[in-house]
């Protein structure tokens, strides 16, 4: 590693840790020159750039960037910590990149960072759905405000009692 201080290219590692979940490694270095110390960070370099199908069906590569704008954009100046926000971004990536080999529509991108809002704040949620649906008037607003308070509260340790994660039985009765 090169000394961010004195350009040296000779340092040794002090410490080693696992950081954001261990998607990351955080390494404390000395370097021998100058005596300074630095932190290098290890991350995963995604082999395969994922490229966004947009609606009009033209692709672009996916940029992590555009989906945090948004999210900050549907936060406003809500009092949500910037982790938070960070978080989902970074939860939302990892879910596209998992899921998805080389293409991913913008559509499924907006549904998961819509589930995630939706678990945070609803006021988040509301602003980034009128933006991703494209509501018309206020009663496409207050229809959604409506299912919003309907639907209850997803906890994210429990599995679903209906539906995709719902255990599977042969038992007709």
């Amino acid at each position: 590693m090169i000394c961010p201080f004195c350009g040296a290219n000779k340092d040794k590692v002090i410490d080693s840790r696992a950081s954001e979940g261990g998607r990351v490694i955080r390494r404390r270095r000395a370097c021998l020159a100058c005596g300074k110390r630095f932190t290098t960070y290890e991350r995963i370099e995604q082999a395969a750039r994922l490229a966004v199908v947009k609606k009009d069906g033209s692709r672009e590569p996916f940029d992590p960037q555009k989906v945090l704008k948004g999210v900050m954009a549907a936060f406003g100046k809500r009092p949500v910590p910037e982790a938070v926000k960070h978080q989902l971004v970074d939860e939302v990536e990892e879910e596209i990149h998992r899921e998805f080999d080389r293409e991913a529509p913008t559509q499924e991108i907006g549904l998961r960072v819509m589930k995630r809002l939706r678990e945070i704040d609803d006021v988040a949620y509301l602003r980034y759905a009128s933006e991703y649906h494209q509501f018309k008037n206020a009663g496409e607003v207050l229809q959604e405000l409506e299912e919003l308070q309907a639907r209850p509260r997803e906890v994210k340790s429990q599995r679903a009692l209906f539906g995709e994660d719902a255990p599977k039985t042969d038992d007709p009765g």
